[in-house]
């Protein structure tokens, strides 16, 4: 395999491995043990970079003097760019491959973090936060066409799931950054998230002598990949409510260490507890939830996404009510909480993946996942100005967020089960 990756980067033809017979596949690479390691740890760096930052709120907010209003524009800043980068990132993977597109996204996404380590004040970070936002939208799309190009169809919610583990795994090392901060300077944590998120990059480029190279006289423009996958209603759909649903998680994270030192009174350690308590949880459930998908729901994955963001909503919903429960109780069933929405809003992400990959033709992969994940993003930047605002409104009262967050994700899984058409792809 060496030669092949050899003879592209010479710029000379490679031959399509994919077009083996699969027996003879079989014998050239094992995708779990050659492809999936990658595919994980660049969702986990990724994952460190902006989660880093939201485990380590409550110091940064204090150093910079904001309010938990203005701090969520750090994760609107940070979505928005992600939004802006999805539809551009989707084509460039279907156009110039999985590995190009993943050595760009980690060389963006150290970019970011070393910017927001060496930031003097809240609006260089929102820089960074933007940095890491545009470096982050090239992963999921080209991760998600990782798993269709590398893993048969029978085990494709298995590998969702799996790579998707990489999420909760970087939030877990993001939450120990946040218990770090009470004793080292946060931007001191910040140049070891950048030289990680280097390192990775660098383990990609191995993937080059496994990816199905595209022939430039075979491939669309990037416009024209985008225009197909534009022009369906039905996906049309698919990315709006993934917007709504995406409210629910980003206001998860992104307000909960301040929700519980605010409000439940918790120490930054604590707080930093909860979040790795969640990506804990989360990691054992996008692994479930995949499987499941396979193989109890047959591939009606839209099932069991409702299934999951409908409990979510109730969740969130109940998380306005614990503020006002006795101190040692509330923190208590605010753990309980954090629990549940681990395993429900903070692990949909395999299925949401897997649905989407399913839903087009294999060949727009790329975009499709791309232009999901605008809808997912533009519900990411929404998300926590709408959280703010309402807390604003209703004089500082958190509870006012976590109702408009829930209402957002309930109408998210009204339009998934009354209004989208899941599709039956039979690659």
């Amino acid at each position: 395999m060496e030669w092949m990756a050899f003879h592209y980067l010479l710029g000379k033809k490679k031959p399509n491995i994919m077009e083996a017979d699969k027996n003879n596949l079989k014998a050239i690479y094992n995708p779990w043990l050659c492809c999936l390691p990658a595919l994980v740890f660049s969702h986990a760096v990724g994952t460190l970079n902006v989660v880093s930052v939201l485990a380590m709120a409550p110091v940064i907010r204090g150093e910079f003097e904001l309010s938990a209003a203005l701090f969520g524009t750090f994760v609107s800043a940070y979505y928005g760019a992600q939004a802006i980068g999805s539809l551009p990132a989707g084509s460039i993977t279907d156009r110039y491959g999985i590995t190009f597109a993943l050595i760009i996204s980690h060389f963006t996404m150290v970019i970011g973090a070393l910017i927001v380590a060496l930031a003097p004040d809240y609006k260089a970070s929102v820089l960074g936060m933007v940095f890491m936002g545009f470096g982050y939208s090239l992963t999921n799309p080209s991760t998600a066409r990782g798993v269709l190009a590398w893993f048969p169809k029978e085990h494709r919610g298995l590998a969702m799931g799996l790579k998707q583990v990489g999420v909760p795994l970087g939030g877990l090392l993001a939450a120990l950054n946040g218990a770090l901060a009470a004793d080292i300077n946060w931007q001191l944590l910040m140049y070891g998230v950048a030289i990680i998120i280097a390192i990775n990059g660098i383990f990609c480029i191995n993937l080059f002598r496994y990816e199905r190279f595209v022939e430039k006289k075979q491939s669309l423009s990037l416009l024209a990949t985008i225009g197909e996958v534009v022009r369906d209603t039905n996906f049309n759909i698919y990315a709006m409510l993934s917007g709504l649903l995406n409210i629910g998680q980003t206001n998860f994270f992104g307000f909960l260490t301040l929700f519980l030192t605010d409000v439940l009174r918790a120490s930054q350690p604590m707080a930093a507890f909860a979040m790795g308590l969640a990506q804990t949880v989360s990691a054992i459930a996008r692994i479930g939830w995949g499987t499941l998908s396979d193989k109890a729901f047959k591939g009606r994955r839209k099932v069991l996404k409702a299934w999951i963001c409908g409990v979510a909503a109730v969740f969130l919903a109940s998380m306005g009510s614990v503020g006002h429960i006795f101190d040692g109780a509330g923190l208590g069933l605010g753990l309980l909480l954090t629990v549940g929405l681990g395993i429900t809003i903070a692990s949909f992400a395999p299925v949401a993946q897997a649905i989407s990959v399913e839903a087009v033709d294999p060949r727009l992969t790329g975009s499709a996942v791309g232009y999901n994940m605008l809808g997912v993003h533009i519900g990411g930047f929404v998300g926590p100005i709408i959280f703010g605002a309402a807390m604003d409104f209703f004089g500082g009262d958190y509870a006012a967020g976590w109702l408009v967050t829930a209402f957002a994700t309930a109408l998210g899984v009204v339009l998934l089960v009354f209004t989208f058409r899941e599709g039956r792809l039979t690659l």
